[in-house]
């Protein structure tokens, strides 16, 4: 408790912030932050701590930008809602920095520091430098017309496909068989979802993971929605004030674990490599959002992580260290689940369960991956959770139902924040991300990439960082594409 209050009453005093020197004027020191984030990012990149979950905007070092925040661009008209869009990118790139700055090494900080202090910056916290340089950059030079028409056309995120690949892999007659492969294996996956759960193999024991918390009733869930967008010019929940419904909807990851590889754990840094701490079951979380024909919906996040795909044979493309399975709930602004989906931390096996909520559109005609839905799952009831079955070994979601009762062995986990694995500790001293300055965790390359690389994917099957997920090999998709739910679903008016 008396940890919890100094905490509070440290985060009630705002930290120094730079301010101009005696007869220093405000384009001085907003220069001098310039230098400043100039510094840090040369030593950033030097390390290779750099982070890839937001993308950096050029021009702007102080902003970031993820796929919702760039879907905005061309519709942030008013002053009110220009301002509430710079803010969160603000926010995104205050968060990011914070983490490339943990992340340095002590001799890069060193220098660092040296360069800061070159410049007057140099004794400031690393919140209040951020911070205070951020506010002197936006509501200096950047606070133009002619600025703020410059970041509109700058706020994008580059997709993760490199188009050399697909040129050279030559892309329009090789995305065929692939096409026909991905066909093969959505049929192969409808057979599996067509079993009764009784006739899907067990070769270990079924153990089962949820969240614990208190569940949020529905009533409660549509005033958290409701007033947490109506702070929000652009209509986006705060995501803090929507974690408690976290514990509400958390499915229960039912796996059938056989050995070691099939438990879940907390990411690490190995000695020889990342690797999973299984003594530590984790359930990762975090609260992101859709668009839907003006509205923004709320989607929550779930993760967990496996020690490694255990390689099939000595030729198996698909093995390699750590393996992860995403689901995501999709609510609609009362808080009730329109959809869930689902993916391996590759970006791989895209699977949709809609319910009755969310009509599916009529797919296009094209050899492009669309929304595959093997199953639909009826509404969700009062107090029912999804259980998501996850085979042993592959990790494959073979089959999604739901419950009313829990069994007394489910294990409930607090959440864990997904953000903290941007810094995890090194066992010598310091903390390092879990990804790479490309958002690929380093050492979980598949095999699969010596074959799949015309598709243009980076690493395909190599675990990755949130923002950073392609999910289609044919065709271009992201799983957090800002308009990916409204693509594919129509949502049905609620009856009473």
């Amino acid at each position: 408790m008396a940890l919890v209050a100094l905490a509070a009453g440290c985060a009630s005093v705002p930290p120094p912030t730079p301010s101009p020197s005696a007869g220093e004027s405000g384009a001085t020191l907003a220069a001098r932050c310039a230098r400043a984030f100039a510094a840090l990012d040369d030593a950033v990149a030097s390390a290779g701590v750099a982070d890839a979950q937001a993308a950096r905007i050029a021009g702007f070092p102080y902003l970031r930008v993820d796929r919702l925040l760039a879907s905005f661009r061309d519709e942030v008209e008013s002053d009110a809602a220009l301002a509430e869009w710079v803010r969160a990118m603000q926010r995104l790139g205050r968060e990011a920095w914070l983490v490339e700055i943990a992340n340095l090494p002590a001799k890069d900080t060193d220098g660092l520091m040296t360069k800061l202090r070159a410049d007057g910056l140099g004794e400031l916290p690393p919140t209040g430098f951020i911070e205070g340089c951020g506010n002197a950059l936006r509501d200096g030079p950047d606070a133009t017309p002619a600025r703020r028409a410059a970041l509109r056309a700058a706020a994008t995120v580059p997709d993760d496909y490199d188009e050399w690949k697909r040129v050279v892999g030559l892309y329009p007659a090789t995305r065929i068989p692939f096409a026909a492969g991905v066909r093969r294996w959505q049929d192969e996956t409808r057979v599996v979802f067509s079993q009764p759960l009784d006739a899907l193999p067990v070769h270990g024991e079924l153990k089962r993971y949820t969240l614990a918390g208190e569940a949020v009733d529905r009533t409660q869930a549509q005033a958290a929605i409701a007033a947490a967008r109506a702070r929000s010019v652009l209509g986006i929940p705060d995501p803090e004030a929507l974690s408690p419904l976290l514990a509400t909807h958390a499915p229960v990851f039912e796996i059938d674990t056989a050995t070691a590889v099939d438990r879940i754990g907390w990411p690490a840094h190995g000695r020889d490599g990342p690797t999973v701490d299984v003594a530590r079951p984790a359930i990762f979380t975090r609260v992101v959002h859709t668009r839907y024909r003006g509205r923004v919906l709320p989607q929550l996040v779930y993760g967990v992580w496996f020690p490694e795909r255990p390689l099939a044979g000595p030729f198996d493309p698909l093995g390699g260290r750590l393996d992860a399975v995403i689901w995501r709930v999709t609510l609609d602004v009362d808080g009730e689940p329109l959809a869930f989906d689902t993916i391996h931390g590759c970006g791989c096996y895209h699977l949709w369960f809609p319910t009755p909520r969310a009509q599916p559109l009529p797919l296009r005609d094209s050899l492009d991956e669309q929304a595959f839905v093997p199953v639909s799952l009826p509404r969700v009831g009062a107090g029912e959770r999804v259980v998501v079955r996850i085979a042993s070994g592959t990790h494959y979601v073979e089959n999604v139902r739901l419950v009313a009762d829990e069994r007394s062995d489910t294990l409930r986990l607090p959440p864990a924040d997904d953000d903290a694995l941007r810094r995890l500790p090194l066992a010598g001293g310091g903390t390092r991300s879990l990804f790479g300055p490309d958002g690929i965790v380093p050492g979980t390359e598949r095999g699969e990439r010596w074959f799949f690389w015309p598709m243009g994917i980076r690493e395909p099957g190599a675990m990755r960082q949130w923002g950073r997920h392609a999910t289609a090999f044919v065709g271009r998709q992201h799983f957090d594409d800002a308009d990916l739910f409204a693509r594919y679903f129509v949502i049905e008016p609620q009856k009473p």
